[in-house]
């Protein structure tokens, strides 16, 4: 789950004029828009749980393909770093869940 952070000059009804400000997305979902000038914020009801389960969902569905299309692309390749992949592959898993567990925490408080 990433969580970003974008600028974009928008037109604030509290302002009645064209400010600055920040939109936040969790994965591709727009969460909140606040104007910089009048700290007005517009949140969405997203159900974060559901994006989690959507996301872990989508990225177990596609993994046999795309390692599929990394091998067919240079198999010499995938073979070298293959050992090292599947020793590292526990710590990335840990550091996206603990990425993502920071996320729905800060989310729901």
């Amino acid at each position: 789950m990433k969580k970003t952070e974008m600028e974009a000059i928008l037109f604030c009804v509290h302002c009645n004029d064209e400010t600055p400000h920040i939109i936040t997305y969790i994965n591709s979902k727009i969460i909140s828009v606040k104007c910089e000038e009048c700290n007005k914020v517009s949140e969405v009801k997203v159900d974060i749980l559901k994006e989690f389960f959507k996301e872990m969902y989508e990225r177990l569905l596609t993994k046999p393909s795309r390692i599929t299309q990394e091998y067919k692309e240079d198999l010499n390749k995938f073979l070298k770093h293959l050992p090292i992949r599947l020793a590292s592959k526990p710590y990335r898993l840990l550091r996206d869940l603990n990425q993502s567990r920071k996320i729905i925490k800060n989310f729901k408080h």
